[in-house]
């Protein structure tokens, strides 16, 4: 057997193991293969290179696994497709502007495309995103405040009142785990929905920002129905079926 086909074999045979185990460490898998802990993170690259896993800190998950994922993983999904989202959403802030990011990956795509927008005012219950801004002086960074939830390195719950005092926010940018109708965008995860409820009745124009995988999938709660929502900024795999009901509710459709 040559080299080429061992490899070959040996990497289908770990996918096999992740669909089978749903995770599996480093040290795992080079156990169960007999190879070198070098030779498996080689290998596991390669493969999330491909789409085909998902790395995660000291081994991989499979792509089939149910579970909610970490932020560093769902930060892998479709980069492509949310780096062109969050590239789209940029291009609606202007200088000046107060805006609200939510703690999704895809509105953390947009923090790249916005730091040399001048007296810009950023409210957020991402961590990453308010550690993303740290040394942007020019940008005002509002953090709503709440309790912390681990999974998206987000503040969620009942925002502090006090400090929208004055303050209008002319967009808010939300990632959602779903979008169909007639639910709207849907996420999970009571105290992150409440946040989101909380934002989207104090923005003057609500913008989603789903890639296309999210498209007829409904989570178990809604943060935004249809008629709250301005625009949705996807990628062109969404179903053109879907896309066309969304757009039948006055939602503007932007595909990248």
């Amino acid at each position: 057997m040559g080299k080429e086909h061992r490899l070959a074999e040996r990497r289908q045979q770990i996918i096999n193991a992740l669909a089978a185990a749903g995770s599996l460490s480093v040290l795992q898998l080079s156990a169960q293969f007999g190879v070198s802990e070098v030779t498996i993170r080689h290998d596991l690259q390669a493969l999330a290179d491909q789409g085909l896993l998902l790395r995660t800190r000291g081994g991989a998950l499979s792509i089939n696994a149910t579970p909610e994922y970490t932020y560093d993983v769902r930060q892998q999904q479709q980069s492509a497709e949310k780096a062109r989202i969050g590239q789209a959403a940029a291009q609606m802030i202007n200088y000046g502007s107060t805006i609200f990011l939510d703690a999704s990956t895809t509105a953390q795509a947009v923090v790249p495309h916005i730091k040399q927008i001048s007296e810009l005012t950023v409210i957020t219950n991402s961590l990453k995103i308010a550690m993303s801004l740290l040394d942007m002086p020019q940008i005002q960074v509002l953090l709503p405040g709440g309790s912390l939830r681990r999974t998206s390195i987000s503040l969620v719950g009942q925002p502090q009142c006090d400090i929208f005092e004055g303050i209008n926010i002319e967009l808010g940018f939300f990632g959602a785990r779903g979008i169909a109708v007639p639910e709207g965008m849907t996420d999970v995860g009571l105290e992150e929905v409440r946040m989101k409820k909380n934002m989207v009745d104090r923005c003057r124009q609500v913008i989603g920002l789903l890639d296309g995988r999210k498209w007829g999938k409904v989570a178990a709660s809604t943060f935004a129905p249809l008629d709250k929502i301005n625009t949705v900024i996807t990628d062109t795999n969404a179903p053109a079926g879907l896309v066309e009901q969304v757009r039948a509710h006055n939602v503007d459709v932007m595909q990248v």
